[in-house]
C-alpha cells in the first residue's frame, strides 16, 4: 500500500478530539511511509492531516476542482496539486491514485465522497479498503443508521461491513493494511 485518500471536514472551529485524529492520523501515515490524497484544503481537518503528514515527510496530493481552486482553500506546500473539472473527476481521480480509504468526521461532501466510494465497492468498481476514523464517536449516529438499514433489508450485513470502523488512527490504520 503506498497511498491513502482521506475524506474530511473543511471548516475551521472542529472540537480538538476531532482536530488531535485528524493530526494523529496524518502524522501515523507519514510515520508508516503512506503517502495521503485528499482534496487539497488548507482549513479544518483537511488541512490539519494535511499539515501532519507533510511535517512527517508524507507525499501529499490535493486534488481540486477547477471552481474551488482560489487562493486561501487550497494548501499552498503541498508535494502536487491536480486541478480537473468537476467533483465527479475529483472523486475518480482520488480513487485512481489511492489504494485505501478512510473518513474522518465532516460533513456533506465527507458523506458523498464515503457513500459513493462505499457503493463503488460494493458494486465492484474497487476492492480498496475502507475504513471510518469513529473518533470521539462522531460516527455513532451514522453506524445506528446503517445498522437500522440492515435490519430493514435496505443493506446487505456483506456491504455494511465493507467499512472497517476504529476509533483510532492506529487501529484502523493496522485494519487497513492488513486487509490491503
Amino acid at each position: 500500500m503506498r497511498r491513502i485518500c482521506v475524506f474530511c471536514g473543511s471548516s475551521d472551529g472542529t472540537p480538538e478530539p476531532l482536530s488531535q485524529a485528524a493530526r494523529r492520523l496524518g502524522t501515523l501515515l507519514a510515520e508508516r511511509g503512506l503517502g495521503v490524497i485528499y482534496g487539497g484544503g488548507s482549513s479544518g481537518l483537511m488541512g490539519q492531516v494535511a499539515r501532519a503528514a507533510l511535517a512527517g515527510g508524507s507525499e501529499v496530493i490535493g486534488i481540486i476542482p477547477h471552481a474551488l481552486d482560489v487562493r486561501g482553500i487550497v494548501h499552498p506546500n503541498l508535494t502536487r496539486l491536480e486541478v480537473v473539472g468537476s467533483m465527479h473527476e475529483r472523486k475518480a481521480r482520488m480513487v485512481d491514485l489511492s489504494d485505501a480509504f478512510v473518513a474522518l468526521p465532516g460533513g456533506l461532501g465527507t458523506l458523498d465522497e464515503l457513500f459513493e466510494i462505499w457503493t463503488w465497492a460494493q458494486l465492484g468498481f474497487h476492492a480498496k479498503p475502507i475504513g471510518l476514523l469513529n473518533a470521539d464517536g462522531f460516527f455513532d449516529p451514522l453506524l445506528a443508521y446503517l445498522d437500522h438499514a440492515v435490519a430493514t433489508g435496505f443493506i446487505a450485513p456483506q456491504y455494511r461491513n465493507l467499512a472497517i470502523v476504529e476509533r483510532e488512527a492506529e487501529a484502523l490504520l493496522d485494519r487497513l493494511l492488513a486487509s490491503g
